[in-house]
């Protein structure tokens, strides 16, 4: 099992049941932290370097420098994107995002896209760019914007999470997700899923992920996991 998108401080003995983890970042503390983390654990962490669209005082001038001395080290950049959640300055929130696809062109990173109210309009910049590779973290665009999302190219992927275990919604979107674009996650400590919903979020909580997936599909365990890790693998080129 693979859990591709967490936030950790430490690696704790509970999360020593997933393969890999890879740890997203939210801004330029986290960035940090992933590389310290990613150094230490490195058979088993992943980092990720990035500047949540909610993080309005962290300069993306600076992350450029710390991924120009890093990119060898790192499998993607994020978690970036758009978010017309609440508060927002628009504006602001597409330069700090664009400066972050230009530097996952620059190093052929995949992008950890966080869209929130915003799926469309961050389609729309990512089309303005070639050779980009990717994932919609914890995909809420809706059946309607599957397609779209596809026809960005075949380098770009769905993060599901563990609110699948509770949201039927989201269910029957996971249907109609080709296998081969799906990938799962934690957002740990957010996004418990069932039976440890109220409780705080560990990667190891992404075998319910997998399990409601096999579900859905109709597959087994086995042959689930086979599925999304080769995709994961594929996305992150782990080995």
């Amino acid at each position: 099992m693979i859990d591709t998108h967490a936030h950790l401080d430490t690696l704790c003995d509970i999360d020593r049941g997933v393969d890999k983890i890879i740890l997203a970042a939210s801004g330029m503390k986290d960035s940090k932290n992933n590389l310290i983390l990613g150094e230490k654990y490195p058979e088993k962490l992943l980092a990720s370097l990035g500047i949540h669209p909610m993080e309005n005082q962290d300069s993306p001038a600076e992350l450029k420098k710390l991924v120009d001395e890093n990119y060898k080290k790192i499998v993607a950049i994020g978690e970036c994107g758009l978010d017309f959640s609440s508060d927002f300055d628009k504006e602001k929130q597409i330069i700090v995002f664009k400066k972050q696809v230009e530097l996952a062109q620059k190093y052929k990173l995949p992008l950890i896209i966080h869209a929130r109210k915003a799926v469309d309009e961050t389609v729309e910049i990512l089309k303005e760019y070639k050779n980009l590779s990717g994932v919609f973290h914890c995909y809420a665009g809706g059946n309607k914007r599957i397609k779209k999302i596809i026809d960005l190219g075949e380098n770009w992927y769905f993060g599901i999470d563990g609110n699948l275990t509770y949201e039927d919604g989201l269910v029957e979107i996971v249907k109609n997700i080709p296998k081969d674009r799906l990938i799962l996650e934690t957002d740990c400590p957010y996004l418990t899923p069932v039976p440890f919903r109220g409780e705080i979020n560990s990667p190891k909580n992404v075998e319910y992920v997998y399990k409601k997936v096999a579900e859905i599909w109709g597959m087994s365990f086995e042959e689930t996991e086979k599925i999304i890790d080769a995709n994961a693998k594929i996305l992150f080129s782990i080995d």
